[in-house]
């Protein structure tokens, strides 16, 4: 280790400024982050009535219930064709006319003139045909007529009413068109006959027609602000129909704090984002990003990243309530809603989300079934503010993230340091001489300037990636190196309190080298466009997977095929000649597939786009450690890498090398967890130190009782040993 850091001072050296300059850029992130502490919830009022309906209580008294719960904001959807036809006081109708032709006789079922007007104009199955009759409610049939005057093109629509009854015409095109899946004919032997695509509606249907009065009205009467959902489709989205919309929010005094878009585009997007950006910088709204159900980026329609920019990332990330959180009433053996507090909680604390849109919750064995009763509604909330304010976030209008930007220079800097530690890595396994390793530094320089250059873009992720997989390995090399070097030092027969601080020291050192690793793969994606995970860390598989290797060469290096005594740290051609010729024992055949299985199981738990999901109890034990802690530690740190750690230390000294390779190898889990935990940007940098440091001090108490315990079986195991092996003497 000395002639290691003698031979590479200076490497060593530029490699520790890179460091501090990664310190430098995420203590700007973290005053960012340390003025991002207010949240808001949202209520959605189509399932609000709903459960309303359910209930023994009206809307109104439910607006006011959540009102006393410090909810102020109702999100609102805009009316569409289909929701009046579902939800509301009109007598409306609406068809394709794919299926209004399918009877023979249509033209008796509309007027003369209607039905003339639009022969005359040409039609086909895409057109949508509506009808309001037996309405006495004039100005709700005028309401109507004209959204779809304000906010339809003239020509592609026609209106004929009178005070009781209207008729609407809507031109539709082959784009509009939306389709069931494949649908297969059987014949009577039940064998497939035809596959058909059956034509099930138009995005016509649910264009936006703006807000119902009388909703605005009884939200607006309980106090509450409406923040107005507009469902935006393309081809259907141009200034006219977005000057339509903002109309409809000027006529009942809203100007909403933020604009959460729904369908596929930001409001006039079909003639660029120029409406949007103006509306939103003009008026002081943020614009909501909804948080995929994966919990991995956000539903990104088109206009948003652009009218996000131009308003120098006025944005806020929104959590939505997917149907199968509204389901976990009683979930994980919980009595309420305490695993929906625990998704909200982690939603806010851990991923950067400031408003929560929040929808009833349901039974979990039913799922049209609501609970109804609103002390679980207080519950929800009260809990969640209590957990939030030790982090210090409190309630009120969500806070917006100033915009930071990486300094230009300063990821040129940290691109440097992947590159130099890069270059130290073949002497961890190699007889290298210093001037090689210089020549592979300077290359290394070389490259990454091009890169910075060139690939701007491209450059910062590769960076981030770099540094994951360079710094893991270099503490998989110091832990190894050291541990080897310990088990050189002491006897094999050393007692545990001589083993134990050595054991921690060298954890500590290995977990110190992962955490500088870590801020070298934080640094260069520490800005806010990726704290709004607008853009993401790739290769966090293929990151973990790579130190896994490395260590597995370094063993090799360092301790042949299980070698109890080896001089050096290098790599020898004969151990690639030993290993070709290794006759490999049916127990290791047996372990190495052990072995795979867990290190499937590990990449396939990473993230939440994958079928291998969390136990039931492994939940409960996680959910209990964020009541307990600040931040939860990861399980696979605390109690499995870093005590594997500390236990590959213990069998280096009593020279079971087997014992140390298979440790080892798990410790290295660890190292690239450390790294791991800060290549998530949209988590916030004290919670990932908390998180590690927690994980630490508990890895270093299960190390200590692990080390115990395999004491006491290995002493049980020579003993057996010796009594049997003495009796076969005999």
């Amino acid at each position: 280790m000395k002639q290691y850091i003698k031979r590479n001072g200076i490497l060593l050296a530029v490699l520790a400024l890179t460091i501090l300059v990664s310190i430098a850029v995420v203590a700007g992130r973290w005053q960012v982050e340390n003025k991002n502490k207010r949240y808001d919830v949202v209520l959605d009022y189509i399932e609000l009535e709903w459960m309303a309906e359910q209930s023994e209580h009206d809307v109104e008294w439910w607006l006011k219930e959540f009102k006393r719960m410090g909810i102020t904001k109702v999100g609102l959807t805009e009316e569409n064709l289909t929701t009046l036809m579902e939800d509301s006081p009109l007598n409306v109708s609406a068809a394709m006319m794919e299926t209004v032709t399918l009877d023979a006789n249509w033209r008796e079922n509309y007027p003369a003139d209607f039905v003339q007007a639009i022969e005359a104009r040409g039609y086909d199955r895409f057109d949508v045909v509506v009808e309001i009759t037996n309405n006495s409610d004039f100005d709700a049939i005028l309401f109507l007529v004209q959204a779809v005057e304000e906010r339809f093109p003239a020509g592609s629509y026609y209106c004929m009413g009178a005070r009781d009854e209207a008729y609407i015409f809507l031109d539709g095109t082959a784009a509009d068109a939306l389709y069931d899946d494949v649908g297969k004919y059987n014949d009577t032997k039940n064998k497939g006959f035809i596959e058909r695509t059956e034509l099930l509606s138009s995005k016509l249907m649910y264009v936006s027609l703006g807000l119902m009065p009388e909703k605005v009205e009884l939200i607006q009467s309980a106090g509450m602000e409406v923040v107005p959902r507009t469902l935006c489709y393309n081809r259907h989205n141009d200034t006219q129909y977005a000057e339509a919309v903002v109309r409809g929010y000027e006529q009942y005094g809203i100007t909403p704090d933020y604009i959460i878009a729904g369908g596929e585009a930001v409001i006039g997007f079909d003639d660029g984002a120029d409406f949007a950006t103006e509306y939103l910088r003009d008026n002081g709204v943020t614009i909501g990003l909804i948080e995929n159900n994966t919990q991995r980026e956000n539903i990104m329609q088109s206009g948003v990243a652009e009218a996000a920019d131009a308003t120098d990332l006025n944005t806020v990330r929104v959590f939505t309530m997917w149907n199968f959180l509204q389901y976990r009433y009683g979930y994980y053996g919980y009595e309420g809603a305490e695993e929906i507090t625990n998704a909200l909680y982690r939603a806010v604390v851990e991923r950067n989300i400031r408003v929560l849109y929040f929808k009833p919750v349901k039974q979990t064995d039913d799922h049209h079934v609501y609970i109804t009763d609103p002390e679980v509604y207080r519950g929800i909330f009260e809990s969640l503010d209590d957990r939030l304010a030790a982090h210090g976030i409190t309630r009120g209008r969500a806070s917006v993230m100033e915009n930071y930007q990486v300094p230009s220079l300063a990821l040129l800097a940290l691109g440097l340091g992947a590159g130099v530690g890069g270059a130290l890595l073949p002497d961890t396994f190699l007889p290298m001489k210093r001037k090689w390793t210089l020549v592979l530094a300077a290359l290394a320089a070389v490259c990454v300037t091009g890169a910075w250059l060139v690939l701007p873009n491209t450059y910062r992720l590769l960076a981030s990636f770099a540094s994951a997989v360079v710094f893991a390995c270099l503490a998989a090399a110091f832990f190894l190196m050291a541990a080897k070097r310990t088990g050189q030092k002491l006897d094999a027969k050393a007692g545990l309190l001589t083993i134990l601080p050595r054991a921690i020291g060298i954890l500590a050192g290995a977990v110190l080298i992962s955490l500088a690793g870590a801020m070298m793969t934080a640094a260069p994606l520490s800005s806010t466009h990726f704290m709004l995970e607008m853009g993401i860390f790739r290769g966090v598989k293929l990151a973990q997977l790579l130190p896994l290797a490395f260590f597995c060469l370094l063993f090799v290096s360092y301790y042949g095929l299980f070698e109890k005594e080896r001089k050096g740290n290098h790599l020898h051609p004969g151990d690639i000649v030993t290993a070709l010729k290794w006759g490999i024992p049916v127990w290791a055949l047996f372990l190495l597939a052990v072995v795979g299985l867990a290190g499937y199981y590990y990449l396939a738990r990473t993230g939440h786009e994958t079928s291998v999901s969390v136990s039931d109890v492994e939940m409960i034990f996680r959910n209990d450690l964020e009541y307990l802690l600040l931040a939860r530690p990861r399980t696979k740190e605390f109690l499995v890498a870093f005590p594997a750690i500390m236990l590959a230390v213990y069998c280096a000294v009593r020279r079971l090398p087997f014992w140390t390779a298979l440790f080892g190898l798990a410790g290295t889990i660890g190292l690239t967890s450390v790294c791991n935990t800060f290549m998530h940007i949209r988590t916030p940098l004290y919670l990932g130190f908390v998180r590690t440091g927690y994980a630490l001090l508990l890895g270093i108490l299960v190390g200590i009782v692990f080390i115990l315990c395999f004491e006491g079986l290995l002493r049980l195991t020579r003993a057996l040993v010796r009594k049997y092996a003495g009796q076969k003497k005999e």
